[in-house]
């Protein structure tokens, strides 16, 4: 709401009031003159530029990985499963019912034990198995060619994308924290017949 401005007529009869006035402390105080308030300047609209979100943040600076992570490539891959148990599986809500650990061993070792459990547990009637991988050394990556960081984790999907176990595989994705995180993966397999 503005103020609106004193007429002439209420700026005089104000002096009049404030002569008949007797001050309180008049040794504490100063005489006051009374003065119009001032005239309220207009202050020009606020323009401002046209911005997007985020265009002073630091940009991180670019990897030099043309290839996409193992993680990318697994959420990137279409839902061959039921979408309502996909998602239970993602919030670790479903148990696994069998479970491999691959840790320590070679890629030699671990193939054929991966394909032995992968087909046993199927023809036993599992449906969802735990493959732990472990998310591999870390280790400077110095050379020209860069090695990805986990030799098993790497080579798991290829393995179950393969023959003999891509017909017994349905989906594969990256385990809930409480079951391993980024170093185990769920594998979710087909009925047997």
């Amino acid at each position: 709401m503005t103020r609106r401005k004193l007429t002439t007529e209420e700026i005089d009869l104000w002096r009049k009031v404030s002569q008949q006035a007797e001050r309180m402390h008049p040794q504490d105080q100063k005489p006051a003159r009374v003065m119009p308030k001032p005239k309220p300047t207009k202050t020009p609209a606020l323009r401002f530029e046209a911005f997007e979100v985020g265009q002073s943040a630091r940009r991180a600076a670019p990897t030099h990985s043309l290839k996409p992570s193992l993680t990318q490539k697994l959420v990137a891959a279409p839902v061959q499963m039921d979408r309502k148990a996909f998602g239970r599986m993602k919030r670790g809500k479903l148990r696994p019912e069998g479970r491999i650990d691959l840790h320590g061993m070679t890629l030699d070792r671990a193939h054929p034990a991966l394909n032995r459990f992968i087909l046993s547990a199927q023809a036993s009637g599992k449906r969802l198995v735990l493959v732990i991988t472990g998310k591999g050394r870390r280790k400077p990556d110095d050379g020209v060619m860069p090695s990805p960081r986990g030799i098993l984790r790497n080579q798991l999907p290829h393995w179950l994308s393969s023959p003999p176990l891509a017909q017994a595989v349905m989906q594969i994705s990256e385990a809930h924290i409480s079951h391993g995180g980024g170093g185990a993966f769920y594998v979710y397999l087909r009925k047997g017949r």
